[in-house]
């Protein structure tokens, strides 16, 4: 599935220490699932996790749910094993807490194999070397650790996120300069759904590809903001319809609702159309 109409609206974080929640999460209507094994596991569970998670990533049953294994970090006693572990797991990605160069993922990638390679971006140096990193050869994605960043910068939580945003901006350049695939970091108060849908919708104007959740009600706004809206697919349609039109009469510029249409607007309405019909398939399914 191409990487651009793949949805990657909702992205949840399961402590691969609770049995209860590695099942119920294939029940849950989310585009991906990290399975952590750093910060949701407490020190005295950190193998047992593992153990649980590899058995349960065997047994199967998440359907066509991105699965992605957070390990703990190489400054940890646990990360050599996890991400020798996880090369043997029957996931798809594997999640790298705190990179902060290509370097990182270069020793990673000796440990994992061919898996493809996830980066969790969470520091100032980081963000400096985004760029390098989403480069990697091996390097599928970048996830946000919003939470992680505003302690590294000792900076306030406020609803524009206006201190991180350079932070922000500089993953979102990286990732779309390499064509991967980018998600924005979480929202901390899972009760408020309002609060979430603001943020969320600032996510997808920035060009975040989903929001990674805390918490299976966090699931339905999230996947409802990164959806390409009614609005947008009928727009969409007309747009391609327009342009075809005008192409037949050997033209080059279409106008629909009073703005020019041209090749590149026509690829985006494309792209739409397609992250559309993968959702409605996955919801159909």
């Amino acid at each position: 599935m191409d990487t651009r109409s793949r949805p990657y609206r909702s992205v949840l974080y399961i402590p691969g220490s609770n049995g209860r929640a590695l099942e119920k999460v294939k029940t849950l209507p989310v585009d991906a699932i990290i399975f952590d094994l750093e910060d949701a596991v407490s020190v005295g569970e950190k193998i047992n996790a593992r153990n649980l998670l590899q058995a349960s990533l065997r047994g199967g049953g998440f359907g066509a749910r991105m699965r992605i294994v957070r390990i703990n970090g190489f400054d940890t006693i646990w990360g050599k094993e996890d991400a020798e572990a996880a090369s043997e797991m029957d996931c798809d990605a594997v999640l790298l807490p705190k990179v902060e160069s290509a370097a990182q993922v270069s020793a990673m990638a000796e440990l994992v194999g061919n898996k493809p390679i996830w980066a969790m971006m969470e520091t100032p140096r980081g963000m400096l070397n985004a760029a390098e990193i989403a480069a990697h050869p091996q390097i599928a994605g970048m996830v946000i650790g919003t939470n992680d960043l505003a302690k590294e910068l000792q900076s306030r939580f406020r609803p524009d996120r206006m201190p991180m945003m350079t932070g922000l901006g500089l993953c979102l350049l990286a990732a779309k300069a390499e064509g991967i695939v980018i998600v924005d970091g979480v929202y901390n108060a899972f009760k408020d759904a309002d609060g979430l849908a603001a943020e969320c919708e600032q996510g997808r104007d920035m060009g975040f590809d989903g929001k990674s959740l805390i918490h299976p009600a966090q699931v339905d706004v999230a996947n409802a903001a990164f959806a390409p809206s009614e609005e947008e697919i009928s727009l969409a349609r007309r747009q391609i319809d327009a342009f075809e039109e005008v192409e037949a009469n050997g033209q080059g510029i279409a106008v629909v609702d009073g703005r020019i249409v041209e090749n590149l607007h026509v690829a985006t309405a494309r792209e739409i159309l397609a992250k559309a019909q993968v959702i409605e398939t996955l919801q159909a399914g």
